[in-house]
C-alpha cells in the first residue's frame, strides 16, 4: 500500500520514481499501467519536466520502430536520453515486451508498476477505472479529507456522485434542486461514467419524487438534457407573462412535448437563473420567437426572447467576450479547458463575422485585442503542455485526431458487428465554421454531443488528416508526410491489424471540384456492400473553398453558409445514418486569418513553404529564416520525424508580402488546432 502524507497527490508516489537522479543513471524505465496512471497530463508534464520521456508499448512493430530511430540509434552514438516504456496491462503480462528491453530494465531495477487500488485503497478499483483521469484530483482531495473505509462498488459509486460530482440525490428534495444540479452536471462538459449515472438514476427512482421526468435520457445525455430544457422554455415564459398580465397563466392549446415531465419548470429560481442565461448566451439554447421583446425588455428572461437578429447578436457577441475575459485559461490550464474555450471562441468569431455593420469600432477593437491576447496565451500553453498530449488516453474520448480510429475500434469491440461507426473528416473545418454550419442544421432526429480535439502541428492536410487515417502521430508516416496518397492504404492496414477485413473498412475521399451529391452517391455505393461496417470519409469542399477566399474570414464564412443551406452534409450523414451507421465528425485542422510581414526567399530548400508554416530538413537553415522574421516559432519535433523541422508563422500573421491578408493554416492559432468532434446517432 502507497502511504499518502498530508497535503500530498495522488501523483507523488508515481512522480516520485522519475528524478533527476535515477535520470542520470537509468536511461530506461519500464512500467506496467493496467488503469492508465502515465496517461494523464500532469503525470506526463512531471515526468517530461524531470528528463524522460514516455512511449506507450501498443504495437510491436510500431514500438519497435520508433525505439530504434528515436532512442536506440541515439544511444549508439554516445547521447543521453531517458526511455519510459509503459504497458497498458498487469505487471504479469510485462513479459510481452521485447527481451532486450526487458532485461535491461530489470538489471537496472528499473520495472515498475502503479495501480489505482494502490493509490486509493479504499475505493473499489473497478469503479475508478471508468473515470476521467482529470477527476483523480478530486478523488484523492476526497479521500484525504473524508477518509472512507474500504468501500464496495455501490458505495464507491454514492462517494464519487457525492464528494468528486456534487451529486448526492439527498440533497435533492425540489424540481430546482434536481434541475440546479443536471444544470451543473451537464454545464461543466465532464464525462461521468454510465455506471454512475445509472446509479444516480436508481437512487433518484428509489426517492418516489421522479417518476415522471425522463431521468433515463436526460441524466446520461447532455443534448437531451438541454432539448428538455429548450422546449420548456416558451411554456415557463408564456405562462409568466399570462400571469403578470393577469391571465389565467395557461394557453388553451395542449403542449406538444417530447420528453415527459413536469411542463413547467423553475427557470426563475435564483440557482438556475445563472446557468440559463449562459446557456443562452453560449448558444446552447435557441430564443424563441412568438413573444414580443418589448414584454421583457427589463427582464431577466429577455436573453430567451428573439428580438431583432443584429441586436440579439451584438448583445451576445458582447456577453461572450465578457465571459471568455471573465473565465478564459490560461497557461497552467488544462486542455479541456482550452477546448471549451474553442467553442466559446468559435461563437465569437461566427458573430464577429455574421453581423460587421452592426458592431462599433469599440466592439470591433474590443474583439480584436481578445483575438490577439486569446493566441498569445494559446500558443504559450502549447509550447509548454502540446507534448504531453499525443501520450494521453483515448478514453473517455480522443484527445487528438490519430486516436480517433483507436476511440472507434474500442467501441466496436465493446458491440461487436452489431456496431458500424464511420468517421467523416470535413478538410479544413474550423470551429467557428462548424458554428456557421450548425446554425443551418435543419430538424433531424440526432441525437448529437460536440466536442473538440487537437489536430497536429504543423496543421498541414498531409500530416493532420494522414494520422487520421494511419492512427498513429506523424513520425511513424514519414515517408509519405508530404502527400495523402497513402490514406486508403493506412485506413486499411490499421483495421486489418484488428481484425476487421478490407470488405469491411471502406474509404472515400471527394475529389477536387467533385459535385456533392456525385460523391454522396458514391459514398451510398461502398457503405452499402454487404460486410462494410467501418468508413473513413473525406469531404473536401471546405478546404477548396479556403484555397480560393479573398476576403477574409468573413469571405469564408458567407461561403460555408451557402454550402450549409444547401444541405449536402446533411444528405451525407443521413444516408450514413439509414445504413446504420453511427458517425463521428471532425476536421483536419481549421483556418484563421492572417496579415503578411514578408514572404522568405527560401526557393527550393525549403521542403514545405505554406502561409503560415515553412519546413525545413536542416535545422541551420530554419534558423537563418527565423533571424528575419521575428517572432516565428521553431517548433520542436513533437511526433515528428526528426528532420522535418517547422517553422511557424506568429500569432495571425502569414509568411506572404507586407500587409497582404488570407485565410489559411499550417501554425498553431487555436482556430486551426482545436478542431470539432461531434458524434452523431439516429434516434430510436
Amino acid at each position: 500500500m502507497i502511504a499518502h502524507s498530508p497535503n500530498s497527490t495522488w501523483r507523488d508516489p508515481i512522480l516520485g520514481q522519475f528524478t533527476p537522479d535515477i535520470a542520470a543513471v537509468a536511461r530506461l524505465t519500464v512500467v506496467a499501467d493496467p488503469d492508465q496512471l502515465l496517461a494523464e497530463q500532469g503525470v506526463i508534464d512531471g515526468i517530461r519536466q524531470r528528463g524522460f520521456e514516455i512511449v506507450p508499448f501498443e504495437d510491436h512493430i510500431a514500438f519497435r520502430y520508433a525505439y530504434e530511430r528515436r532512442f536506440r540509434e541515439v544511444w549508439d552514438t554516445g547521447k543521453e536520453t531517458n526511455l519510459v516504456v509503459v504497458l497498458r496491462a498487469t505487471r504479469s503480462d510485462i513479459n510481452g515486451l521485447p527481451f532486450d528491453l526487458l532485461e535491461q530494465a530489470k538489471r537496472d531495477q528499473r520495472l515498475l508498476s502503479f495501480s489505482l487500488a494502490e493509490l486509493f485503497p479504499s475505493l473499489a478499483p473497478h469503479v475508478l477505472t471508468e473515470l476521467d483521469r482529470r477527476d483523480l484530483d478530486a478523488v484523492s482531495a476526497a479521500q484525504q479529507l473524508f477518509k472512507p473505509e474500504p468501500l464496495g462498488e455501490n458505495a464507491t459509486r454514492d462517494f464519487l456522485l457525492r464528494h468528486v460530482f456534487g451529486l448526492d440525490p439527498a440533497q435533492m428534495q425540489s424540481d430546482a434542486e434536481l434541475l440546479r444540479a443536471l444544470l451543473r452536471r451537464h454545464y461543466s462538459g465532464k464525462v461521468i461514467p454510465r455506471s454512475l449515472d445509472d446509479r444516480l438514476i436508481q437512487l433518484l427512482r428509489a426517492a418516489g419524487r421522479w417518476r415522471e421526468w425522463p431521468l433515463d435520457q436526460i441524466v446520461p445525455s447532455r443534448s437531451s438534457f438541454l432539448e428538455f430544457l429548450q422546449e420548456r422554455w416558451p411554456i415557463f415564459v408564456r405562462r409568466r407573462l399570462a400571469s403578470s398580465s393577469g391571465g389565467l397563466g395557461e394557453e388553451a392549446e395542449p403542449y406538444g412535448l417530447q420528453f415527459t415531465g413536469p411542463a413547467d419548470l423553475p427557470f426563475d429560481h435564483d440557482d438556475i437563473r445563472v446557468y440559463i442565461d449562459n446557456l443562452f448566451t453560449d448558444g446552447l439554447l435557441a430564443p424563441i420567437g412568438g413573444t414580443s421583446r418589448v414584454l421583457v425588455a427589463t427582464s431577466w428572461m429577455a436573453v430567451g426572447i428573439a428580438g431583432a437578429d443584429g441586436a440579439d447578436q451584438a448583445s451576445c457577441f458582447r456577453k461572450l467576450l465578457q465571459l471568455l475575459q471573465i473565465d478564459g485559461p490560461s497557461s497552467d490550464s488544462d486542455y479541456q479547458a482550452w477546448i471549451q474555450a474553442a467553442t466559446r471562441w468559435a461563437e465569437v468569431v461566427a458573430l464577429r463575422w455574421a453581423l460587421p455593420e452592426e458592431l462599433s469600432a469599440e466592439d470591433k477593437d474590443r474583439f480584436d485585442a481578445a483575438h490577439l491576447l486569446i493566441e498569445q496565451r494559446f500558443s504559450e500553453w502549447m509550447v509548454a503542455h502540446y507534448g504531453a498530449l499525443h501520450s494521453l488516453s483515448y478514453l473517455p474520448r480522443p484527445v487528438m485526431l490519430h486516436q480517433i480510429p483507436r476511440y472507434m475500434a474500442h467501441r466496436l469491440a465493446a458491440k461487436g458487428t452489431a456496431r458500424k461507426l464511420a468517421v467523416v473528416v470535413v478538410d479544413g473545418l474550423a470551429m467557428d465554421q462548424w458554428a456557421v454550419v450548425h446554425q443551418a442544421l435543419p430538424s433531424r432526429k440526432w441525437i448529437t454531443e460536440e466536442f473538440g480535439l487537437f489536430a497536429w502541428v504543423p496543421t498541414l492536410t498531409s500530416v493532420s488528416r494522414q494520422s487520421i487515417f494511419a492512427g498513429d502521430p506523424p513520425f511513424f508516416f514519414r515517408q509519405s508526410l508530404n502527400t495523402t496518397r497513402k490514406e486508403e492504404q493506412h485506413w486499411t492496414r490499421f483495421w486489418d491489424d484488428r481484425g476487421v477485413g478490407k470488405g469491411e473498412a471502406a474509404y472515400a475521399c471527394q475529389g477536387m471540384l467533385e459535385d456533392d451529391d456525385v460523391f454522396i452517391r458514391r459514398v451510398s455505393q461502398k457503405l452499402d456492400l454487404p460486410r462494410c461496417r467501418v468508413a473513413g470519409i473525406v469531404v473536401g469542399t471546405i478546404d477548396q473553398m479556403l484555397h480560393g477566399v479573398v476576403n477574409g474570414t468573413d469571405g469564408m464564412h458567407a461561403s460555408v453558409r451557402h454550402w450549409a443551406k444547401r444541405g449536402s452534409l446533411w444528405r451525407l450523414l443521413d444516408a450514413m445514418l439509414d445504413r446504420g451507421f453511427e458517425v463521428i465528425l471532425t476536421a483536419d485542422h481549421g483556418n484563421v486569418e492572417g496579415v503578411g510581414f514578408g514572404k522568405p526567399n527560401v526557393g527550393a530548400i525549403a521542403d514545405e513553404r505554406g502561409e503560415r508554416v515553412h519546413v525545413f530538413s536542416d535545422a541551420l537553415l530554419r534558423s537563418n529564416v527565423t533571424e528575419k522574421y521575428p517572432g516565428s516559432l521553431e517548433w520542436p519535433c513533437v511526433g515528428l520525424p526528426d528532420d522535418y523541422l517547422a517553422l511557424i508563422a506568429p500569432p495571425l500573421r502569414a509568411f506572404i508580402g507586407e500587409g497582404k491578408r488570407t485565410v489559411a493554416h499550417g501554425g498553431l492559432c487555436i482556430e486551426e488546432v482545436i478542431v470539432p468532434l461531434v458524434t452523431i446517432a439516429r434516434a430510436e
